[in-house]
């Protein structure tokens, strides 16, 4: 029995009805959990760089820790624990928020800390010598610096992190695959929705790496 694929299914409705609405979450999500990331991240880079056992032991379990399970898993537990713990639902899109600042902190945070060890240790004993304090030091010195240098791996990270975001489907979340599947459902074409899905996450990060690429390479040049 052959299968019949109908490029007739591939239209503007199927975008604009379906598609987009999961395409602006799924971008939302990258965003928000980017940034939050980030900051929890370079709390954590700093907390295991502090050389202060208290700070250090707290921040590499929960680095390992989160770096040591699925992110599918994470998400499955927030969602269907916290409602046990706060007796109330927190939602799905909220879930999918929460769990994806604290586990791609854990992933941020070593890339923070590889940056901030890129930079010479001329550079903190320069501040100290002007009186500046481990704070100021990091904030005005090293850390913009560090981002300099961290920045086309922290833009790659951020391409998986929105690949990522399809994973939140195991909660109901409505993201740009949920949209294609939503719509294969409904028109009774689900092979030709997820090749439209394949097709179209392969476009988007594709062309967010080949951007990266050319971003790491006029750096590279600059320096």
């Amino acid at each position: 029995m052959g299968f019949d694929f109908d490029f007739g299914f591939y239209n503007w409705a199927l975008i604009s009805d379906y598609v987009l609405k999961g395409f602006y979450f799924s971008v939302w999500l990258t965003v928000v959990a980017t940034l939050g990331g980030i900051a929890l991240g370079t709390v954590l880079a700093l907390m295991r760089l502090s050389g202060k056992s208290w700070l250090v032991l707290p921040a590499t379990i929960y680095v390992n820790g989160m770096r040591s399970i699925p992110l599918v898993m994470v998400i499955l537990w927030f969602f269907l624990l916290m409602p046990l713990i706060v007796g109330f639902s927190v939602g799905a899109e909220t879930s999918a928020v929460i769990t994806f600042v604290a586990f791609e902190a854990a992933y941020f945070s070593e890339i923070m800390r590889a940056g901030i060890q890129s930079i010479p240790r001329g550079q903190v004993y320069a501040g100290q010598a002007v009186g500046m304090t481990y704070g100021q030091n990091m904030r005005i010195v090293i850390l913009p610096q560090a981002f300099r240098n961290m920045l086309p791996v922290l833009l790659t990270q951020t391409i998986i992190l929105f690949q990522d975001t399809s994973l939140v489907y195991a909660i109901g979340a409505y993201d740009m695959l949920k949209g294609f599947e939503t719509a294969g459902k409904n028109f009774g074409r689900p092979i030709e929705a997820y090749v439209a899905a394949a097709v179209a996450y392969f476009i988007i990060c594709y062309s967010l790496s080949w951007c990266v690429k050319q971003l790491h390479r006029k750096i590279a040049i600059i320096r």
